[in-house]
């Protein structure tokens, strides 16, 4: 099938789309839900607010490659096609495949949040535990939570099929909002009486399983807290180790860069400020839910949604339906996002051999990768099914994806660099730095270190990762006698 026939992308993304693009995929359900799940008993406040600065400056000397890169090839694909350009057909399928799963966990992962939402702003009311139900892990999944969880992802699946820039303009009204609502909730924390500094302990978090088993309370969780340098080396690392995660989402740009209609200079611009207002939101939900609940590590073992629990001693019902504005935006926004990055890269990989000539299609009237979306609509509706325990399962996936992904955006612009000398010593520096940090990441991902609890994956997770490069090979041999002659 000819590219004529195929069809192309159009133009039409503006800088604000890009950035609203952005922003919305690095916040999800992720900066509302963690610190009760994650973030406080990991790493506390301290912790974590270190752990988001330091992933925050990882991720701005990442994204000095992604600005060289782009206009070199500003073609959908990103990573992708950066990795084929500088280090051939088999790494940039390694590349691209990765990150695949690192964008398109990232939607059933947020639509598992769904649910969430609304059990925790409706109270006693349980309006959607109705119907069939079963249990994954320990936790209930009831037919009204996935009835709705699916109808949200099949309907910003349409979104993006019908126009990139009908979807581009839901996409920069939810990030506004989004912003907008975690702000009010700083804002409030620092001039209420009722959030204090001396809430905030223990500061680098705690034993969560250990104090959970021995039935302690925050009168004397401090036996249970992360102390020592190696206490609190683990408690920054925990979190540290998955900010691949928490900002994947800026290095989505490059995916749409045959839809930008502005020039790619303003490419680092655009991720430096999704990249710091990301960082904002993690720190500013995390330290104001431990600032305005004076038993938070109780709230936190009882399982309890300690932003929306601290909104609302804060505001009343006021924030309780700031953060369901919140939250809800960050969900929805996440979902188009990675909708659209995930459907681009796939795009891309097809178009040059990589997967079957399917995913290429684009739709004539409308100008969009229609059946790669449809794909990633059918895979993100295995999140609402696996229900809430899968979080962390997915979360773990896209973290390996992302680092894969900026190890090879690094390693092709040193390697480009030096190719056509252009390069400056400081990009050289930032592009050796970018992939060390990326072999770092890897590591304490996927390998356990003595000391280090609570860091690397779980056993689910080795077995998802395991699962995904078994259904890789697949793709591979099936290809890559194609892509071989078509390289």
């Amino acid at each position: 099938m000819s590219e004529k026939e195929k069809g192309q992308l159009k133009r039409k993304l503006s800088p604000m789309h890009v950035w609203a693009i952005a922003f919305g995929c690095v916040i999800g359900w992720g900066s509302f839900i963690n610190p009760g799940k994650k973030f406080l008993p990991a790493s506390g406040v301290a912790g974590t607010a270190i752990a988001m600065a330091l992933g925050a400056l990882v991720m701005i000397i990442i994204a000095f490659s992604y600005a060289y890169m782009v206009p070199k090839y500003p073609k959908a694909g990103g990573e992708f096609t950066f990795a084929k350009m500088c280090f051939g057909k088999n790494m940039a399928f390694i590349c691209g495949w990765f990150l695949v799963v690192a964008y398109l966990t990232n939607v059933p992962m947020n639509s598992t949040a769904i649910g969430l939402i609304v059990d925790g702003l409706d109270g006693t009311a349980d309006i959607l535990k109705f119907g069939f139900h079963y249990t994954v892990a320990g936790f209930d999944i009831y037919m009204g939570e996935m009835m709705l969880a699916m109808g949200i992802l099949i309907l910003f699946g349409y979104l993006n099929i019908i126009e990139v820039q009908k979807a581009a303009f839901v996409q920069t009204i939810l990030s506004s909002l989004l912003i907008i609502c975690v702000f009010t909730l700083f804002t409030t924390a620092l001039i209420s009486s009722k959030a204090s500094l001396s809430n905030m302990a223990p500061i680098w978090g705690f034993d969560k399983a250990a104090a959970a088993a021995a039935g302690a309370t925050t009168e004397n969780i401090d036996s249970f807290a992360h102390v020592g340098s190696s206490g609190i080396l683990g408690a920054i690392l925990a979190t540290f180790a998955i900010s691949p995660w928490a900002y994947v989402g800026f290095d989505a740009i490059p995916q749409a860069a045959e839809e930008f209609n502005f020039s790619f200079k303003k490419v680092i611009f655009i991720m430096i400020i999704a990249i710091l207002f990301g960082c904002f939101v993690y720190i500013s939900n995390n330290t104001v839910a431990a600032a305005a609940l004076a038993n938070w590590p109780d709230r936190v073992m009882a399982g309890e949604w300690v932003v929306l629990v601290a909104a609302e001693e804060l505001l009343g019902t006021f924030g309780k339906v700031l953060i369901g504005v919140g939250v809800s935006c960050a969900v929805l926004s996440g979902i188009m996002g990675f909708y659209l990055a995930s459907s681009r890269l796939m795009y891309s990989m097809s178009r040059d051999g990589y997967l079957p000539e399917w995913f290429g299609e684009v739709d004539p009237k409308h100008g969009t990768p229609k059946n790669a979306i449809l794909f990633c609509i059918l895979v993100s509706l295995s999140g609402p099914i696996l229900g809430r325990e899968a979080l962390g399962w997915f979360v773990d996936m896209s973290a390996i994806g992302a680092s894969i992904g900026y190890f090879f955006t690094s390693a092709s612009t040193y390697f480009t660099s030096k190719k056509l000398k252009d390069g400056t010593p400081v990009l050289t520096a930032l592009s050796i730095a970018g992939m060390a940090f990326s072999i770092i990441f890897m590591i304490l991902q996927l390998v356990p270190i003595p000391g280090l609890s609570g860091v690397h994956f779980g056993k689910e997770s080795y077995l998802m990762l395991v699962i995904w490069i078994i259904i890789g090979l697949v793709f591979y041999l099936k290809q890559r006698k194609y892509f071989s002659e078509n390289d």
